[in-house]
């Protein structure tokens, strides 16, 4: 008999262009050895240059296309990225408190080419709902800012991003160092210094480094690194081990993003495979 492969849920918006979003999850769930299944929030027109509109999805459709795939196959991980509106936060929030799976939440608030994706008012219903509901939150520095006011410019500044993005309620936060300043100088392997994440309940810490790559093609690494996360949770490891699997990944996915259309590429979900 056939074994099923673990069964991961993303629940966020597509991108045309195929380097994040909903194509960007189910590529690398696909990758990582389980079976992706996707709830789509909103349309997006988007390429290598930018968005260039954006179209979400009625609350009642997102609500169906959850439904249907929970009740009928279930889910083992759930991951969430693009909620443009406080109505769609709080109806998704709604929905995943009785998941019974752990659920990653990527808050997405702007595009990699910096166009928004997060209303402004949906941002109280990310903390209040969305966060509290979270196993993991993945917010780059960017994002913690938004949600939080904490400006993190320094690798001295994660910890306290990370307790005050805690402070809303998630049991864990990794906060994505790769928005810092990198070193100067290259090595022989095109790293540029170090990428530095951190990983803490609040309780223990797990600081997480990985060469950063002189490659200006990363469309979809936050996407993607959210989607690892749920795709090694769905596969039973702990949120420790589960992140550090998906940081390898995503760091091996980075340094093989290559050159799509005329900006900025996306990174390589299938690296592995070639």
């Amino acid at each position: 008999m056939q074994i099923s492969p673990p069964l991961v849920l993303t629940v966020a918006g597509s991108d045309s262009g195929g380097g994040a979003g909903i194509q960007a999850d189910l590529k690398t769930m696909l990758a990582l050895g389980t079976h992706g299944m996707s709830v789509l929030t909103a349309v997006t027109a988007q390429n290598s240059l930018g968005v260039q509109g954006a179209w979400e999805l009625p609350v009642e459709a997102v609500r169906a296309q959850f439904r249907s795939v929970v009740d009928d196959i279930g889910v083992q991980a759930v991951k969430t990225g693009m909620l443009a509106s406080a109505e769609l936060v709080e109806a998704v929030a709604g929905l995943l408190t009785g998941v019974g799976a752990p659920v990653v939440v990527d808050p997405v608030g702007v595009s990699k080419h910096g166009d928004p994706l997060l209303a402004a008012s949906a941002l109280d219903s990310v903390r209040t709902k969305l966060l509290p509901v979270a196993t993991v939150a993945t917010p780059n520095l960017d994002e913690v800012e938004q949600l939080t006011g904490v400006r993190a410019g320094r690798e001295e500044d994660l910890r306290r991003a990370a307790e005050a993005v805690l402070g809303f309620g998630p049991r864990w936060v990794l906060i994505k160092g790769g928005h810092l300043p990198g070193e100067t100088g290259t090595t022989a392997d095109g790293a540029r210094g170090e990428a530095v994440d951190l990983l803490t309940d609040g309780r223990e810490e797990h600081w997480l480094r990985a060469p950063r790559y002189d490659n200006r093609h990363t469309h979809g690494t936050g996407c993607t690194l959210a989607s690892a996360v749920a795709a090694e949770l769905a596969k039973g490891a702990e949120v420790p081990e589960a992140v550090a699997a998906a940081k390898e990944y995503v760091t091996g996915a980075i340094a093989a993003g290559f050159r799509l259309g005329s900006g900025i590429g996306p990174v390589d979900h299938g690296w592995r495979l070639r």
